[in-house]
């Protein structure tokens, strides 16, 4: 076995699959067969416009949400073997700055990651390198726990670092605006840490539909009904506790504050477009409702490894949200699906 099937990145909007090298794993290291690997936003993002930690005439294989199985090991690693099935969180601190050092490893200024800096899972085999295995990037996961569910756990820890951040208590009432994949796993997470109802505004009919289906209390679409009077009616006139924009839209981002109410918490959970990051927001509402406004990005190791207990408890299912299974030959196809919104998670199983 010398080679392997990869998609592989060249340039924005220029994906081969080709046969590289199979990665050998040297001291320190490890190497994974890949059983799934699911296409985020920002692969799509990437593939579009390009990444700037993915300098002009680098070639990459993308994909940083990703589980499988231990294939091989090099010296000196102890804690894994093969065989054993895993998942991986994907941002790898430099393990000394302030941030890694609080714990922090999605706020490091100075990171490596796997699919953009470092080759992804959208391939056969995948090197773990020395560093991520030291710092614990490899998560054993049960038998019980599908591997496509796996690989989406990384998205569902982003969600679960923006309602800790929030502190969404039991019995609150969530806003989440959109109904994408992300939209989704915040209102199943908010289910399952006890929200006491949860409102979804999407503009999208299917989406709309789907939020219903996972459980929304009410869907709004904001074309045909006022999302505040909507909001404030469903809460006796408070407004909501917490706030989900996951959107990236700076328009939805100055909604979003004042739905809150009176000690609300807002989180930006979706970033901007280059040379479109500024909203105006109502100061106001803030300063004199005494209403926080949070941005998170990732998730740290902890928060990973607790979604993944989570969902190995099969009180939380993501099954439902893969609509779409590709193989590595059919990359484009499934990148025009990931595109398309006709679908929520596009899952490789190379």
């Amino acid at each position: 076995m010398d080679t392997m099937l990869a998609a592989v990145y060249h340039g924005p909007h220029d994906i081969r699959l080709e046969e590289v090298p199979v990665p050998q794993p040297g001291p320190g290291e490890a190497m994974m067969r890949v059983r799934a690997a699911s296409i985020c936003a920002t692969d799509l993002r990437i593939f579009n416009h390009g990444h700037f930690k993915i300098p002009e005439g680098a070639v990459r294989i993308l994909g940083h949400e990703l589980a499988g199985e231990i294939v091989a090991v090099g010296e000196q690693v102890t804690y894994l073997a093969p065989g054993t099935r895993v998942a991986v969180v994907p941002n790898v601190g430099c393990g000394v700055c302030w941030e890694c050092v609080q714990g922090n490893n999605n706020l490091c200024p100075d990171y490596d990651a796997f699919g953009i800096t470092l080759d992804g899972g959208f391939a056969e085999y995948i090197l773990i390198t020395a560093p991520a295995v030291q710092q614990g990037n490899v998560i054993e996961i049960p038998d019980s726990l599908s591997f496509e569910e796996a690989a989406l756990n990384e998205p569902l820890s982003c969600c679960y670092n923006a309602q800790q951040t929030c502190r969404l208590a039991p019995g609150e009432t969530m806003v989440i605006i959109g109904a994408g994949p992300i939209g989704l796993m915040h209102l199943l997470l908010a289910r399952y840490s006890g929200a006491g109802q949860v409102i979804v505004s999407e503009v999208q009919e299917d989406r709309a539909r789907q939020a219903a289906e996972f459980g929304a209390d009410l869907v709004v679409d904001p074309r045909k009904q006022d999302l505040r009077e909507a909001v404030l009616k469903v809460t006796g006139g408070r407004g909501a506790d917490v706030v989900i924009v996951a959107v990236g839209s700076a328009v939805l981002q100055e909604q979003a504050v004042e739905l809150a109410a009176r000690r609300g918490r807002v989180n930006f959970f979706a970033g901007l477009a280059a040379g479109h990051n500024r909203a105006c927001v109502n100061s106001n509402w803030i300063h004199y409702g005494q209403v926080t406004v949070t941005g998170t990005t990732g998730s740290n190791y902890r928060q990973y490894r607790q979604t993944v207990q989570m969902l190995a408890s099969g009180r939380l299912s993501l099954q439902s949200l893969v609509t779409a299974k590709r193989s590595l030959q059919e990359v484009e196809a499934a990148l025009a699906d990931a595109a398309s919104g006709e679908h929520l998670k596009v899952v490789f199983i190379p």
